[in-house]
């Protein structure tokens, strides 16, 4: 059974939903800290220059050791974010159902929101992978980082655990041999699908699922 475990992203480019495609199980790794310069709350969008900006999710401001499962939106989030929304050129137009329902549906729980995001683009990749969140399972807060994702593949009953390609520097083979995984990488994507809102909303849904699929895994 091989898994990946990776913090939820507000639609990332087309390499996440590889990886998801390329797994039996897809855990949402939502049980740590939240990285205020990462992924989980924005995604790049063309802006009207021709260059990219932040699409942000209007979070509350919470305490610097807040997990990604603890997110709050701030006061007023709705109004805030269908502005922001209302500012992206590319999503002019109609674009697939169940991600413009998503997209638009309430803010309520950020992590609630960014997967039912996730799973919509998914369902439209045609990608089936079932997805858990990690904050799911037993694992003792003491244990962390490459240690807390062992334990958690190992109580779903994986034998490999499946990484993006920029986890070849943090990730050694050695390691989760030990703890009876196999360590894999998916290939670098090279596609064009870098800005998902903006390939979702251009972009043939068939062309968008052979991307998706075009999955190569490769040994640590």
């Amino acid at each position: 059974m091989r898994v990946a475990v990776m913090q939820p992203y507000f639609y990332p480019y087309m390499g996440y939903f590889r990886l998801i495609a390329a797994v039996d199980l897809f855990i949402l790794f939502d049980c740590v800290q939240f990285p205020r310069r990462g992924r989980v709350h924005r995604t790049e969008v063309p802006d009207h220059a021709g260059g990219r900006r932040w699409l942000t999710l209007p979070l509350a401001h919470q305490p610097r050791e807040t997990r990604i499962d603890g997110l709050a939106f701030a006061d007023g989030a709705g109004a805030t974010f269908a502005e922001r929304l209302a500012g992206v050129p590319c999503l002019a137009g109609e674009g697939p159902p169940a991600v413009a329902e998503a997209l638009r549906s309430p803010l309520d729980r950020p992590i609630d929101y960014v997967e039912r995001n996730m799973r919509a683009v998914a369902g439209t990749l045609g990608i089936a992978t079932p997805m858990v969140r990690s904050s799911g399972f037993a694992v003792p807060e003491d244990v962390r980082q490459a240690d807390r994702i062992a334990a958690i593949a190992r109580q779903v009953g994986a034998t490999h655990y499946l990484n993006a390609p920029g986890g070849r520097g943090l990730y050694s083979a050695g390691f989760f041999a030990g703890h009876g995984l196999t360590l894999e990488f998916l290939a670098p994507y090279d596609g064009p699908n870098v800005m998902m809102l903006q390939s979702l909303w251009r972009e043939p849904p068939d062309r968008l699922a052979a991307d998706a699929a075009a999955v190569t895994v490769e040994p640590a």
